[in-house]
């Protein structure tokens, strides 16, 4: 038994020589140490020993197989730094060739235009104020002075997660939200996403983009409405353009109006854009009703204010001279990348 055990010592250091692989350091260690193994099986048949020899062969075998273990230890190691060594010189990179030039992004049309009227607004005294997009519709509806069952909900196609519950169909809540929680003087403006059940075409779609304004103080009149939208419009268009007021109606102001632009694409002779009108509305405005401001806490008997209303898109296609909003949401990088 010594003699065996001697012997598949000395196998197993000559095998694990000429090892070329962790393969076949496993496939030898198990051929020895294994359940089925060598070695396991001299192991067996130590209960027919006397028990002089069991101790002595118990203490060979024990040898042989830390002996082993560790040459095949100190193989494996070997072969993982040969098979390391081999893989840097495999990946070796040069560092002196030149790098690969990545594409740079830029801001969206909608955040670059977004941007630039903050900054207008912002250089007016404006704060910059946001609310959420799942309302209620208290906020949304009635404190806008359009209660349950009013016929101008209809036209506002709204999304309604429950009775009370909607996505919001306008910025205008975060509007009576600023009134409830401060008192005048109050100028502000109100950017944000809204959602109608708007089919989808060259000017619309279920979710695009808002930015609301509200000022309040004494003394408000529809000439400062006038005045800071026509000096809004020649900062973000330029000093040519061309704006009007037609007179409209709106549940939450009065009176109210629309501002309109000449349409960017046939310069006011009439084309698929502005359906043949030569003008293409910009912007909601009017006079905050006194009930709406009732409800907020402010006296319309001191206070008066003004709110205008804008989809961020159609502002972005008039600065651009883009006649279809689909472009904004399709993500082609041709189209993005012009900006």
């Amino acid at each position: 038994m010594k003699t065996a055990l001697e012997e598949i010592r000395q196998r197993a250091k000559s095998a694990l020589e000429t090892a070329a692989d962790t393969a076949a350091v496993e496939e030898l260690r198990v051929k020895l140490m294994g359940k089925k193994g060598e070695l396991t099986a001299i192991l067996k048949q130590m209960g027919r020993l006397s028990a002089e020899e069991r101790p002595v062969i118990g203490q060979l075998a024990n040898e042989v197989r830390e002996d082993i273990e560790g040459h095949i230890r100190q193989k494996l190691e070997e072969l993982g730094q040969a098979a390391l060594l081999q893989r840097l010189a495999a990946e070796s990179i040069d560092v002196t060739m030149p790098g690969k030039k990545q594409p740079v992004g830029r801001p969206h049309p909608l955040t670059r235009v977004l941007d630039e009227i903050k900054e207008i607004f912002l250089g007016m005294g404006f704060d910059c104020v946001e609310g959420p997009e799942v309302e209620t519709d208290y906020y949304n509806f009635e404190a806008l002075n359009i209660p349950k069952n009013h016929p101008a909900r209809d036209t506002q196609d709204t999304f309604f997660i429950s009775d009370e519950i909607v996505l919001r169909s306008q910025t205008s809540p975060v509007q009576v939200r600023t009134m409830e929680q401060r008192k005048p003087p109050i100028r502000i403006i109100a950017p944000g996403r809204v959602y109608r059940s708007d089919a989808v075409d060259a000017t619309h779609s279920p979710l695009f983009h808002q930015i609301e304004g509200l000022v309040v103080d004494k003394g408000v009149t529809m000439a400062d409405l006038k005045g800071t939208l026509a000096i809004f419009a020649k900062l973000l268009y330029g000093g040519d353009v061309q704006v009007r007021f037609r007179p409209h109606h709106f549940q939450f102001t009065e009176p109210s109006a629309e501002m309109d632009s000449m349409c960017h694409s046939c310069g006011g002779k009439g084309c698929r854009l502005c359906k043949g009108e030569g003008w293409i509305e910009l912007l909601g405005c009017g006079m905050v009703h006194p009930k709406v401001l009732r409800g907020c806490g402010i006296d319309p008997d001191e206070y008066s204010g003004f709110a205008f209303g804008m989809g961020l898109e159609r502002v972005v296609m008039r600065r651009y001279n883009i006649d279809d909003l689909r472009l904004f949401y399709e993500n082609d990088l041709r189209f993005l990348s012009q900006f």
